[in-house]
């Protein structure tokens, strides 16, 4: 029988066999009724399965229970030991009683020890009972238990002594001399009572933990009690002996008992499968009304089993019994009590309510939130009084209104999906959703309202607050993150969102979509002319004009500064030209309508713009769009200004090559890559060499040779262009110095810019300190102010100029007719020499209108007895014209190119250069002229070194 509590314990471990065991257990139990039901075939048999076999089934319960108790048990394991006690005492008792009749075959006498473990059974069983109850937690809590116990035990016993216990007892007392007799009489019958008491006292009280192994031994034990309030009837008594089917419900008891524990712990290892939430949610609560109700039915039943006991005696014609009437009074008293005590809980429990009520309607009244509660209909079946000050609605006019009717019709749908498929979610996954929309108010406007939604009785619970303001400000916020402060237009942000959505949506093919990028050409000197205010006044007007030209579909932006931008949307035209032609009318009426008159105040200004304009093409990105457009525009503020450009490939191209070129330029300085060269400049009446004028060429690690023109243009890095600047001069005056020491005592003259005059640069880099270094003997420098950069302050350069000439640094003036501040120059700065820019030169021999002014600037020179040099004298007919002029000097292809400083020594040592007119030169010594400087950077080929 062990082994088959091992085969229970074993079988029942898994989920797969739990069927298995149940069945197996059912089939032992059934057999063994069967073979009682029929006498088990012999009078001998059946003795003995009716001791030994009861024995066997209570021992494989103490086995089973004990085993459960030092493997798993938790808190619970003292009640599993109790009831393996309790069992133990059974299988004594029945081993003891099957002693006597199966192996001695004499009666079992009484009293017997077996008597004794019987006795013993319930004891362990009634406090293994009260280890498995849920405790309770105050000291009313545990008198009510008692009383519970006492009421079900005192009427039971009230009915028991009634119909058998008070006739066993009489007899008892008169068949026996003893008083052991019927003690032990009465003694089983009690105990039973006291069981049951206890069973159907904490029925309704069981702990949570392992609830269905508690069930099951609560069952054992019932029906144990059952088999046993049987046996003790004065009708059965009499005539019982072992292996009759009574025997039966004692073997069930006992193997349910040695079930109960492992059945528990294979229910708890069975995995919980997923379903309804819905279902698994509300299964417990419509349980624990029915458990709440039975356990408050109990007192009043056990009232109503004692007053049957009562009523029984009366009826019968009896005299009341003093047991009866005693116990009756103790249960009455009892139930008094109890209720007494369940009235004050009540009391208690309901002035806390209505204090909780009171406090949560304080709560719902005063939230400046909005609670409301909708039937799962959608109609408003709650709303609180906060929705006066909210919606601007009394909380009673919106009672009874459908919730779609205060909702605005756009927001309908998307409130409705969001509520199915918070619905549809499971309430652990999703318990609360959030929804914003807009809500009417009393006023008829629309309440931006964001609502925290719970589900709410198959309805919704909605807690609303009104967030218009929020929404507002954030609108706001993301206005101003996309659109330009001052004229409103969208910022660069937005444009390149837009162009982005352009170039992706349904028109992405649209080859005749288009982006104009628009400057405003001489903006700057608006700002440094009549200052910035006026200037934003000139951008809120431009971007007005901007935004009344374009179309409703087009977007004006503004980019910064005074940078403008419009996306022209394509109108899916295939024809290419056409569609350009359109787009370049469109740019050049924008041109024409920015180049207007701008009222600023009580003047009237005016500025020009350059457009560009770059189409879309298959594939391309919105940033490669906006940058072929910004090359455009950059290529027509190069080619003169207020113009439209369109986009071509070789502009890509260009800048490309620029860049790379820019980038080698700043390693040229560091790698040796620039070389200085010098042009001779002759004396235009004897052909001699008067001074040599110091040009840089940059010979590439590629071996391109470039001319200043073409590296000066690509370099926008100011730094470097200064410090390109500074070492021209020290490299000039050190070779000018080292010439002079070597024989050739030749000025030279070096073309410096205005800024880099004025430059606060470190001492050893300074004009002073190069003279000083270098031993350059006084007037062997010359210095050409390159040109009249408006920032530079005439009054500062002036000073400048006049500190360098008192070190015998010599002045000339660079490019002079082609500059607006020539004549200012000249009218203030101390200038010993003019030099003719290039541009007179190339045309005075064939337009007689430059032929004219280049006379009359001469002349200008000649009365303020300053010398004049020709640049750019490239054909012998220059030389002649110059010179009657009154030119004194040239410098140009005609006479020589740039030389390295082998060649320009062998032209030294030969002393002068042809000139058309002039007999062939005597061979002299260049010096004792006045030095001059050259400054064009616009020069011809250079030849081979």
């Amino acid at each position: 029988m062990s082994a088959l509590g091992a085969l229970l314990a074993t079988r029942s471990e898994s989920g797969s066999t739990g069927m298995r065991s149940r069945i197996l257990l059912g089939l032992v139990c059934g057999g063994y009724s069967v073979g009682a039901a029929f006498g088990w075939g012999s009078p001998q048999v059946a003795v003995f399965m009716g001791d030994f076999g009861l024995a066997a089934a209570a021992l494989v319960a103490a086995v089973s229970c004990f085993l459960y108790a030092r493997t798993g048990a938790g808190r619970l394991r003292p009640a599993w030991l109790l009831f393996s006690l309790s069992s133990a005492m059974a299988a004594c008792g029945n081993a003891v009683w099957g002693w006597y009749e199966v192996i001695l075959g004499v009666p079992v006498p009484t009293p017997s020890l077996a008597d004794v473990f019987f006795l013993c059974f319930a004891p362990p069983a009634i406090v293994g009972l009260l280890v498995l109850a849920k405790r309770p937690v105050t000291r009313a809590g545990w008198v009510c238990l008692a009383l519970d116990a006492w009421l079900i035990g005192g009427s039971l016993l009230t009915l028991a002594w009634s119909l058998a216990l008070a006739h066993t007892a009489h007899m008892a007392g008169v068949q026996e001399a003893s008083v052991a007799p019927a003690a032990l009489s009465l003694a089983y019958p009690l105990l039973d009572i006291v069981l049951v008491s206890m069973v159907l006292a904490l029925h309704f009280r069981r702990a949570g933990v392992n609830r269905s192994a508690v069930n099951t031994a609560i069952a054992a034990l019932a029906l144990t009690v059952l088999s046993d309030a049987v046996f003790t009837s004065p009708l059965l008594r009499s005539t019982y002996h072992s292996g009759q089917l009574l025997d039966a419900g004692w073997f069930a008891g006992s193997l349910l008992l040695a079930y109960a524990p492992w059945g528990a712990r294979r229910g708890a290892r069975r995995p919980v499968r997923p379903g309804p939430p819905r279902a698994i949610a509300s299964r417990p609560i419509a349980s624990r009304p029915i458990a709440g109700s039975l356990a408050a039915l109990t007192p009043y039943l056990a009232a109503a089993v004692c007053t049957l006991g009562i009523l029984y005696n009366v009826v019968d014609g009896r005299r009341v019994d003093r047991v009866v009437i005693f116990t009756g009074c103790t249960v009455v008293l009892a139930l008094v009590v109890r209720q007494g005590i369940m009235l004050l809980d009540n009391i208690s429990l309901t002035q806390e309510l209505a204090q909780k009520e009171n406090h949560f309607r304080s709560l719902v009244q005063g939230s400046s939130d909005v609670i409301m509660i909708a039937a799962p209909n959608g109609t408003l079946r709650y709303v609180s009084p906060a929705a006066a000050g909210v919606y601007g609605r009394e909380a009673e006019d919106l009672v009874g209104a459908e919730l779609s009717s205060i909702i605005h019709p756009d927001d309908l749908g998307r409130v409705v999906h969001e509520v199915r498929r918070f619905l549809a979610a499971p309430p652990h996954e999703e318990p609360t959703t959030r929804i914003e929309c807009r809500f009417r108010s009393g006023t008829g406007d629309w309440l931006n309202v964001e609502s925290t939604v719970n589900r709410h009785q198959g309805g919704l619970l909605l807690n609303s607050r009104d967030v218009t303001e929020r929404v507002r400000l954030q609108a706001q916020l993301q206005h101003n993150a996309e659109h330009d402060p001052l004229t409103d237009l969208p910022n660069r942000a937005l444009f390149t969102a837009r162009v982005r959505q352009a170039l992706s949506g349904r028109r992405s093919g649209d080859p005749g979509t288009a982006v104009l990028f628009i400057d405003l050409d001489g903006f700057k000197q608006v700002n440094d002319t009549i200052g910035h205010q006026a200037g934003d006044e000139l951008l809120i007007q431009a971007g007005r004009r901007l935004q009344e030209s374009v179309r409703a579909g087009d977007t004006a932006a503004r980019l910064g500064g005074d940078e403008f931008a419009a996306l022209i949307m394509g109108d899916g035209t295939r024809d290419q030209g056409a569609r350009e032609y359109q787009v370049h009318e469109i740019a050049d009426r924008l041109r024409l309508t920015l180049s207007q008159p701008y009222r600023i105040g009580a003047s009237e200004v005016r500025v020009a713009a350059s457009i560009g304009v770059a189409f879309a093409e298959p594939a391309i990105s919105p940033t490669d769009l906006m940058r072929n457009a910004d090359l455009a525009m950059y290529r027509a503020k190069a080619g003169g200004k207020d113009r439209v450009e369109l986009y071509a490939p070789q502009m890509q191209a260009d800048v490309v090559r620029r860049s790379e070129l820019a980038t080698r330029l700043r390693t040229a300085l560091r790698d040796g890559e620039f070389a200085l060269l010098h042009q001779p400049v002759v004396h235009l009446a004897s052909g001699s060499v008067a001074a040599v004028a110091a040009q840089a060429r940059w010979r590439s690690a590629q071996g391109i040779l470039f001319t200043p023109a073409e590296f000066l243009r690509v370099s926008s890095d100011d730094d470097r262009t200064a410090q390109l600047g500074r070492w021209l001069l020290e490299e000039a005056v050190a070779q000018a110095a080292e010439r002079a020491r070597a024989g050739h005592p030749v000025a030279v003259s070096v073309r410096l810019s205005a800024a880099r005059l004025l430059d606060s640069a470190p001492p050893p880099g300074s004009v002073e300190a190069l003279l000083t270094r270098h031993g350059l003997p006084s007037g062997a420098l010359m210095i050409e102010v390159a040109d009249s950069d408006p920032r530079v302050s005439f009054d500062a350069l002036e000073q400048r100029l006049v500190a360098l000439r008192r070190l015998g640094v010599r002045i000339a003036l660079d490019g002079f007719g082609s500059g607006f501040a020539a004549i200012n120059a000249l009218r203030r700065l101390p200038i010993d020499v003019l030099k003719l820019d290039r541009n007179l030169v190339e045309g005075v021999v064939e337009s007689a209108r430059l032929h004219k002014i280049t006379s009359g600037l001469l002349r200008i020179a000649c009365d303020l007895g300053l010398q004049s040099v020709a640049d750019g004298v490239d054909v012998p007919e220059q030389v002649l014209a110059l010179r009657a002029m009154g030119c004194t000097h040239g410098q140009g292809m005609a006479f020589s190119g740039p030389l390295d400083e082998y060649r320009l020594r062998r032209a030294l040592v030969r002393g002068e250069f042809p000139v058309p007119g002039i007999p062939a030169p005597r061979p002299v010594m260049a010096g004792g002229s006045i030095p001059l400087l050259t400054g064009s950077h616009t020069e011809t080929p250079v030849p081979p070194t």
